[in-house]
């Protein structure tokens, strides 16, 4: 019954992506272009950071239903927070799609989702597909 939720949130995610499309709001918008090393999935996410942290995050791609969900997943989940906070919601759902670990103390909302993934390590890029264009954007900003 649980499985069969959680396939109704991906699958709600990949058909009717949030935050969809480029930012076109005021500011520094940083465009980092990523595409999946295994597959062929491409995506660039559209990120705007201010004084308190993420403020907007969109993105733009194409691929399978499970990275287009976690990019959908990840834009609704990462933005109005800190870098910090950010970087560790980023952590606890890579020991998510990795290990299948959930944690009790880390809310990922629909992410948590995706912890199926974990048994499918060919689809363990796709999940992480967003979360390291986010990886790449900390790196270049100096956030590491």
């Amino acid at each position: 019954m649980l499985d069969d939720l959680y396939r109704k949130i991906v699958m709600d995610h990949a058909k009717y992506k949030r935050n969809f499309g480029t930012l076109n709001e005021e500011g520094v918008i940083h465009e980092i272009p990523y595409k999946n090393p295994t597959c062929g999935d491409v995506m660039v996410l559209y990120l705007r950071e201010g004084d308190s942290g993420i403020e907007e995050l969109s993105f733009e791609g194409e691929g399978c239903s499970i990275s287009m969900a976690s990019c959908s997943m990840m834009t609704e989940l990462l933005k109005n927070h800190t870098v910090e906070e950010c970087r560790y919601k980023r952590q606890a759902f890579e020991r998510l799609i990795r290990n299948g670990e959930l944690e009790d103390e880390v809310d990922l909302g629909d992410a948590e989702s995706l912890q199926g993934v974990h048994k499918l390590r060919a689809r363990h890029n796709c999940a992480l597909m967003p979360w390291q264009a986010f990886d790449k954007w900390l790196k270049e900003q100096g956030h590491e």
